[in-house]
């Protein structure tokens, strides 16, 4: 799909939406419960990047929606509903970490060890062969971990421009803030987690002197795709 096709489906989707607000703030709950469906999934895994925790990314999500559908009339038709929903989304994240944090004081590691009721980040793509010496199962873990370490708001910039692909002109406006902070903020997070992922790889020894043959090699490719998605 060439970028003219893209902005046109963007477009066409968006302008979708605005008749489905419009007859929302008419009384038609059937539209927005049509506006629900087109963005609950993508809503769940940002609250989930940005909560780390199932049942919190829920609430904040549940609560988002809530809030939306009371607030409808106050959104102003000069943006795009997804980027005013998205928004509602993040805040109530942010307030579930807050809250969260505040109920109970732990160090940022033990806060975002991997647990069984929380949903693993997609990043199969990054192990071209299962049978590498890291799979994508080990890589979910050491990626969540990593990736939890960040402070919350970079975070939610990393999340809305790298994951969900958003403009740093839409970040800006989700987060309210400039778009230098966005730019900032982003390189921020990519050079944390960079950081992170290449004292970890280290720290196994897969980047030793001296080594060599198709294990290094394998895994210097497995560096340049994590870097290349970073």
């Amino acid at each position: 799909m060439t970028a003219d096709s893209t902005q046109s489906a963007e477009r066409t989707a968006a302008n979708a939406d605005m008749d489905l607000v419009r007859a929302s703030k008419n009384g038609d709950v059937a539209a927005f419960e049509q506006l629900i469906k087109r963005y609950d999934r993508r809503l769940l895994r940002i609250a989930h990047h940005v909560t780390h925790n199932r049942e919190d990314s829920q609430d904040a999500v549940q609560e988002a929606l809530f809030k939306a559908f009371q607030n409808l009339g106050e959104f102003r038709e000069d943006s795009q509903f997804s980027t005013w929903l998205i928004r509602i989304t993040v805040n109530q994240s942010l307030m579930k970490l807050r809250k969260r944090r505040t109920i109970k004081e732990v160090s940022r590691d033990d806060s975002f060890q991997p647990e069984g009721d929380t949903l693993a980040i997609e990043v199969a793509d990054w192990a071209p062969n299962p049978e590498q010496r890291y799979g994508a199962s080990e890589l979910r873990n050491i990626l969540t971990r990593v990736f939890g370490q960040l402070r919350p708001i970079l975070r939610a910039v990393f999340v809305l421009r790298d994951i969900e692909n958003l403009s740093t002109d839409q970040t800006a406006e989700v987060l309210g803030l400039s778009h230098s902070a966005v730019k900032a903020r982003l390189w921020r997070a990519r050079l944390q987690l960079r950081h992170s992922l290449n004292r970890y790889f280290c720290k196994q020894g897969e980047f030793a002197p001296g080594e060599s043959g198709p294990e290094k090699d394998a895994t210097e490719t497995l560096k340049l795709q994590v870097a290349a998605w970073l």
